[in-house]
């Protein structure tokens, strides 16, 4: 952790395991530093997401442990689920379950940087941790959209999770894809505000680089990038660093469209616009001050 010259007081702090596709593009790293950076969060660990490819989640928790590696941090990296029929419970779910019900005055964030496979599974072996943490997803499109433009990954890549942890005791802040987008910075801004911040630094943009030059990221405009998992990160360190609602649950469809809402089924906690100054530049001066140790 960098020498801040500032504390954060100990009943302040939160703890945080973070559930990230990692190895599926380019932003996910991004948000793991943040996370990693941040002295609010007490990080008990990152689990691997799939991405609905076969061997996913295991690239994805390579891709983790290279990042911390690359950090000189010692941070532990556990699988998660290798998919929605995985019949074994994995142990990045037992690590959510164990640090649901441990003792610990610390509130307990998961921050769902995927599909929500792991978070579900983990509420279906013990439904009693609803009630003792507090879900962080990235994904879904906005509600105010009759159309969607297309297919949103996160909750794509597994529909039927997503509709259950929405549809959960488990309290949930939502992070759609119209606010996730908007976290976009230009690829020579983090070539010079990134890449010079050390080995960790210098792991970020090289991979965002390399990602960027090749056929995956056709989708991509080219010389600008968006770190649209990092909101997870941001809103536990300041939940009023975004405009929010709260919005009755609904159906996820296949391709990721809205049902109409679901009588009886509470309301969640969207995020409908994020402070993306606030986000990129607290994350900036966090990875600079960790290359000046």
């Amino acid at each position: 952790m960098p020498a801040y010259l500032f504390d954060v007081p100990e009943k302040k702090k939160c703890r945080v395991i973070i559930d990230s596709d990692t190895a599926c593009e380019a932003d996910d790293p991004f948000a793991i530093a943040y996370a990693l950076l941040s002295p609010k969060l007490i990080v008990r660990g990152i689990v691997a997401e799939h991405f609905a490819q076969p061997g996913s989640m295991e690239k994805s928790m390579t891709a983790a442990r290279k990042l911390v590696s690359a950090m000189g941090l010692d941070m532990p990296v556990y699988a998660g689920q290798d998919g929605p029929e995985d019949p074994a419970v994995s142990e990045g779910v037992s690590l959510i379950i164990r640090e649901a019900l441990r003792d610990d005055p610390h509130p307990l964030y998961v921050l769902c940087m995927g599909a929500l496979t792991n978070m579900a599974r983990a509420i279906r072996e013990q439904p009693e941790i609803s009630s003792r943490l507090t879900v962080v997803t990235i994904g879904g499109h906005p509600y105010e959209e009759e159309e969607i433009p297309w297919k949103e990954f996160n909750f794509g890549n597994d529909p039927a999770a997503a509709n259950f942890v929405l549809q959960s005791d488990a309290p949930v802040w939502q992070v759609p894809s119209n606010v996730y987008g908007s976290i976009r910075v230009g690829i020579a801004e983090l070539q010079e505000r990134v890449r010079p911040c050390g080995p960790g630094g210098r792991y970020l943009f090289d991979q965002l680089a390399e990602y960027n030059a090749s056929p995956a990221a056709d989708w991509n405009m080219g010389e600008s990038w968006s770190l649209g998992d990092s909101p997870s990160v941001a809103a536990v360190l300041n939940p009023r660093c975004g405009k929010v609602s709260l919005q009755k649950v609904r159906e996820v469809r296949e391709d990721t469209s809205y049902g109409i809402g679901i009588p009886g089924v509470r309301e969640i906690l969207v995020y409908r616009e994020m402070d993306s100054r606030y986000l990129l530049e607290d994350f900036f001066a966090k990875l600079r001050f960790s290359a000046q140790e």
